[in-house]
């Protein structure tokens, strides 16, 4: 699951969406930069040994795959440089959600990083998807006082895309992947993509800790850099 964005019951549709997905590579770009990947060693929190953990790989990382629903304690104090999670989470985490980014901490070495990739909503991907997976308020991803930024996170957003090789071959993947939903937005398609934001969260370990006002003003400084 955590390859992908959403839920897609057919093998078939689902190697159909990991091929359209981010096919110009910002996801691995954006991971490297807040990271980095190279010549590090990197816990990825994932379904399986999947399409992420063969680019997180290409990047140069040592990934060490760990399924999602793994207990963490065991995995060695300090033993990674960098933690990802993709796609488990909301702008508000479950309290399980939660309690995994804080066992998570122990396991990274001083200055090592935790990564967060998450939907961002306002595009293309969000109309089909209405709280398919979440209770998701997509606009509170935008408060200046999110439970990420009141913990020291701050955020990266990539502008990516689903690209098809035709408008012909998008109707049909949405049709089929999305029914009614996707059939009223295919009907509507100028090009062969559709628009997807999403958020990077990143925080180094050991967090920062802060009072209420370094939080407001984390929370500003991320929310100005995201209007640049």
């Amino acid at each position: 699951m955590a390859d992908l964005p959403c839920t897609l019951a057919e093998p078939a549709l689902r190697a159909r969406l990991a091929d359209a997905l981010d096919a110009d590579g910002k996801i691995p770009r954006t991971l490297e930069s807040l990271g980095p990947i190279a010549d590090r060693d990197v816990l990825l929190f994932d379904s399986d040994d999947g399409l992420r953990a063969r680019q997180l790989r290409d990047l140069g990382g040592r990934v060490t795959v760990v399924p999602q629903d793994a207990e963490v304690g065991g995995l060695g104090r300090e033993s990674a440089d960098v933690a990802v999670i993709l796609w488990d989470s909301q702008a508000e985490p479950t309290p399980e959600c939660a309690a995994r980014y804080d066992a998570i901490g122990p396991l990274l070495r001083p200055g090592g990083r935790l990564l967060v990739l998450l939907n961002y909503g306002r595009d293309d991907v969000a109309r089909l998807l209405p709280r398919e997976r979440t209770t998701l308020d997509y606009s509170s991803l935008r408060q200046r006082d999110t439970w990420f930024l009141r913990r020291g996170f701050k955020l990266r957003v990539i502008h990516g895309w689903w690209t098809f090789e035709s408008i012909e071959d998008a109707a049909s993947f949405l049709a089929d992947g999305f029914g009614d939903a996707g059939a009223d937005m295919a009907v509507t398609l100028r090009r062969p993509r559709l628009s997807h934001k999403m958020v990077v969260y990143h925080r180094t370990h050991p967090p920062a800790q802060l009072d209420d006002a370094d939080a407001d003003t984390d929370a500003v400084a991320a929310a100005e850099t995201l209007a640049g």
